[in-house]
């Protein structure tokens, strides 16, 4: 794989594009990186980052940002209770273009993946593109099993989406006051009749997190699977099966299930010219994700149903998303 960061390419550059970054840092690992990253999107889309740090980092990034991208806070009258959904809201409202991209602060478009967001918004509603590690230590590479597996059975849930602006605003945005909010943000979407396009070999780059931070989001996103039931449940029965297949002594049982999902893994891998971006050895990772997913699951539900919620940002979330259901009674269709 290219050694050289991904962004660093420069084919043809994208026009009436608007790029909206949610964060909110706690410290400033990384603001070198993001910064030389900002200043080469300044000149190929209209940025706005929208920054609920803390007034002392603020500044800082005031002071390194400014002359590149817009720089503002979350807006004080959105209250949500998940503040990135404040952030992409504010974002997407100041946003000139129609043509929206939402991405988070470790994701790293290139020139390739700019320009054919831009031209895929111009006939679907939101699109959904492929989120793959690079550089890929062990944590990473661990995760990727989650990415495989999705693909394979379906789409992944990337940290980027694209997004027209218009149907956002016509639909009134989507419900802050959930964990899983690009999930809710593509279900509000669908259910007032937007087309949404899974762009399965658009491959956007995602900076890794430290394994600190890998360890720390294991339970909160088992907790996302509360939103999918049939997909929990799955996950729920694994840890009784292994157990179950360990008191009889039936490794073989075992080994025939970690094969299935290391193939399933492979199969995800192979979708859609992925293999450019994803090693051969990965599939060989997806059944300890698949255990460790398991694992978490059992503690999401205790979280869920004996703590009232999962912690986040100070406060606790009690809703992952809302149900297709729901939303098409809460949603008028635009």
């Amino acid at each position: 794989m290219d050694p050289e960061p991904p962004y660093r390419r420069r084919p043809d550059r994208p026009a009436d594009l608007s790029y909206v970054l949610p964060l909110r840092w706690s410290d400033d690992t990384g603001l070198d990186e993001l910064t030389g990253y900002l200043r080469w999107l300044s000149r190929r889309a209209e940025v706005t980052v929208v920054d609920g740090s803390a007034a002392p980092l603020f500044a800082r990034h005031a002071r390194s940002w400014r002359p590149y991208v817009r720089h503002v806070p979350p807006d004080a009258r959105l209250t949500f209770a998940n503040g990135k959904v404040s952030g992409v809201t504010t974002g997407v409202r100041l946003a000139r273009h129609e043509a929206v991209v939402i991405a988070d602060d470790d994701v790293r478009y290139d020139d390739r993946a700019l320009t054919r967001m831009r031209r895929l918004l111009d006939t679907a509603d939101l699109v959904r593109p492929q989120n793959f590690f690079h550089p890929l230590p062990w944590h990473a590479a661990w995760d990727s099993g989650r990415t495989l597996l999705n693909r394979a059975f379906g789409a992944d849930y990337p940290g980027t989406l694209g997004i027209r602006r218009s149907v956002f605003l016509a639909i009134g945005g989507y419900d802050g006051d959930v964990l899983f909010e690009n999930l809710e943000l593509i279900r509000t979407v669908g259910c007032a009749g937007g087309v949404e396009l899974r762009a399965h070999d658009l491959f956007v780059r995602r900076v890794p997190p430290d394994a600190r931070r890998f360890w720390s989001q294991r339970v909160r996103q088992a907790y996302d699977d509360l939103a999918q039931p049939a997909r929990m449940l799955v996950f729920l029965g694994v840890v009784p099966a292994v157990l179950a297949a360990l008191a009889r002594r039936r490794p073989a049982a075992l080994l025939v299930g970690a094969a299935g999902v290391v193939a399933a893994a492979e199969v995800g891998r192979r979708r859609a010219g992925a293999t450019a971006v994803y090693p051969a050895h990965l599939p060989l990772l997806a059944p300890v994700w698949v255990l460790e997913r398991a694992v978490c699951s059992w503690l999401a539900l205790a979280l869920r149903y004996g703590r009232g919620g999962v912690p986040y940002a100070g406060r606790r979330l009690r809703t992952a998303a809302h149900s297709r259901r729901q939303l098409r009674r809460a949603v008028v269709p635009h």
